[in-house]
């Protein structure tokens, strides 16, 4: 394996692969985070919307990144687009249950002396919801970005010509078990780096908010 593995890095195919992978799971993932908080913001701040929505959400999140590829790939084929939305699927449902969790679970004690000090709406979220809500929304975001990585590997096995899930793909097809484990280390490394790396931003962002907020 580490003979497969200098090969791949002296021929440029790991840096490639690895580059494509990575693009298609950063936009995934920002996309679907962008989109869970805006979400988890609308259902966390409006019970009728919450009451509306949250339920076909729920039934939704049950169907796994699998079940939408038959569907998808009649809507927008094969190319980019099927990845970045499922990968983007992946990232949406954790980071909107933890920004719904995040608001729901604001101190009522906080938020009532901000009402008795005049706060209007908009400042009692910016200075109370948002800072409780915030460890929460680092560990969603956290899962989300698992959730996204496992996703991408799952998406170009089925459906890629490049990437590291198409190296894995293809080292099976050729009976190389070297190869195939070579890109499963690089896939199971750069996940756990990326991981550690949001795992001490999550404690840093903790330990930077107010006692009252931890």
């Amino acid at each position: 394996m580490y003979a497969t593995f200098v090969d791949l890095v002296q021929s440029g195919d790991l840096l490639h692969n690895t580059l494509v992978s990575l693009q298609r799971v950063v936009c995934g993932f920002v996309a679907g985070t962008l989109g869970g908080l805006l979400l988890g913001s609308a259902l966390g701040l409006s019970r009728s919307f919450e009451a509306y929505v949250l339920p076909a959400f729920n039934a939704v999140v049950q169907i796994p990144v699998l079940g939408w590829l038959p569907f998808l790939l009649l809507l927008v084929g094969v190319g980019e687009p099927l990845k970045y939305i499922l990968i983007a699927h992946a990232a949406l449902v954790p980071v909107t249950l933890s920004t719904l969790q995040g608001f729901r679970g604001a101190p009522v004690t906080l938020d009532e002396a901000a009402r008795v000090f005049g706060y209007t709406r908009w400042q009692r979220i910016v200075h109370v919801v948002l800072p409780s809500a915030a460890p929460t929304l680092a560990t969603g975001v956290r899962l989300a970005f698992t959730k996204a990585w496992l996703a991408l590997v799952v998406v170009e096995l089925v459906a890629s010509s490049e990437g590291l899930g198409y190296l894995i793909v293809y080292g099976r097809q050729l009976f190389q078990l070297d190869l195939v484990m070579a890109a499963v280390v690089v896939v199971g490394a750069i996940g756990f780096a990326i991981n550690r790396a949001l795992d001490a931003l999550e404690r840093r962002l903790r330990r930077g908010l107010p006692s009252a907020f931890r």
